[in-house]
């Protein structure tokens, strides 16, 4: 593996490193971006990188990928569409939740300080490990369940009132903002499904087409798998899509008890 060598601008201070911007740039701001690299076996810390907002793009995105491609190749993030859909670059921005290349870097001021998600395991920088967040999306069978094709033997049709009922639900990118700011999920992602998890789970609950309704909220009649969640919001407050998973819980809630009446 090659040497990195830090940029002539550039220096170590304290247990982190500190890049400034070149001398004259007029509109400079400093990211401040939590580090962890647990091959090196050294503790996390945080960099901070001064960047000429002229010579760059307008999103914390554009931020981040200029740093890497110019003064430190070894941050590590994710990132695809640039565009809010693909749900890779989500990450903490200044303590909220939000994708990076849909945030404005000047919606803030002063420093912009850059984590990953809470309360995730972290793979590398601002990486967090997602088997369990997928783990969990799998184990509500994200997909059509039906008993027998369609009489035409073509496609399910729909009308456009129960296809309406999907609004708010299929935009949802799995981005995990919302689950990873939702303090119960904190303390029960072992048991608990989370927001995001339970929105696709209703999802397919509220689909007309789908002939498993009674199987799938058998598996969500549990003490720990729905019904943790206690409305505090967060994950309305951080969606990027402008979901409500906390209207998409207590839907699923609503079910069971007129199930059960």
């Amino acid at each position: 593996m090659a040497e990195f060598t830090l940029p002539a601008n550039s220096k170590i201070k304290g247990k982190g490193r500190e890049h400034t911007a070149a001398a004259g740039a007029a509109r400079v701001r400093s990211f401040r971006i939590y580090r962890y690299d647990p091959d090196s076996g050294e503790n996390p810390r945080y960099d901070r990188f001064e960047i000429d907002l002229d010579d760059t793009g307008p999103m914390v995105l554009d931020a981040l990928i200029k740093i890497k491609n110019e003064i430190d190749p070894t941050l590590t993030f994710r990132r695809s569409c640039r565009e809010g859909i693909c749900g890779s670059c989500s990450m903490n921005i200044n303590g909220r939740n939000g994708l990076a290349c849909t945030t404005a870097i000047e919606d803030y001021r002063g420093e912009v300080r850059i984590t990953p998600l809470p309360h995730m395991d972290v793979i590398k920088d601002l990486v967090p490990d997602f088997t369990h967040f997928f783990s969990q999306y799998a184990s509500v069978r994200p997909w059509l369940q039906t008993e027998a094709p369609p009489a035409d033997g073509r496609e399910r049709l729909q009308s456009p009132e129960d296809r309406a009922k999907l609004d708010g639900l299929y935009e949802c990118i799995l981005c995990a903002c919302c689950s990873s700011s939702c303090p119960s999920y904190w303390w029960n992602a072992d048991k608990f499904l989370g927001p995001a998890i339970i929105l696709q789970a209703y999802r397919f609950l509220a689909d007309s087409r789908d002939e498993a309704t009674e199987n799938r909220l058998d598996e969500l009649e549990d003490p720990f798998l729905l019904y943790r969640c206690h409305t505090i919001m967060n994950c309305a407050n951080v969606c990027p899509k402008g979901l409500n998973p906390a209207k998409a819980i207590a839907e699923t809630k609503k079910m069971l008890v007129e199930r059960a009446v």
